[in-house]
């Protein structure tokens, strides 16, 4: 689930989201994957976003909803959906071998 209102805080106050990243601390893809709702926001990286934010948390805070697949969902959106997942397979994959090479040099 996108986090709307955490988005909307973070662009009204004029930050980049790698300037959010920064605060947590993570890459600015990652966050961008938090503040799209496909990686869960802990309860800590909530609270240094709202202190960066100088914000209660309950301000920006939205909860995390766990994808649930249902016969409803057409055999179309499952295959596009599916197809999603494995490209940003492959890019976790290539990552993890760039950071191998990292390690073992």
């Amino acid at each position: 689930m996108k986090k709307a209102k955490l988005r909307t805080i973070r662009k009204q106050k004029g930050y980049s989201q790698q300037q959010v990243a920064d605060v947590i601390p993570t890459e600015v893809s990652n966050y961008s994957r938090k503040e799209n709702g496909y990686i869960k926001i802990t309860k800590n990286e909530w609270e240094k976003i709202a202190r960066f934010f100088n914000v209660p948390v309950e301000e920006i805070y939205e909860a995390d909803y766990s994808v649930h697949i249902s016969n409803e969902i057409s055999g179309e959106n499952i295959h596009a959906y599916i197809s999603q997942l494995e490209k940003e397979n492959i890019a976790l994959l290539k990552k993890i071998e760039i950071l191998k090479n990292i390690i073992n040099h």
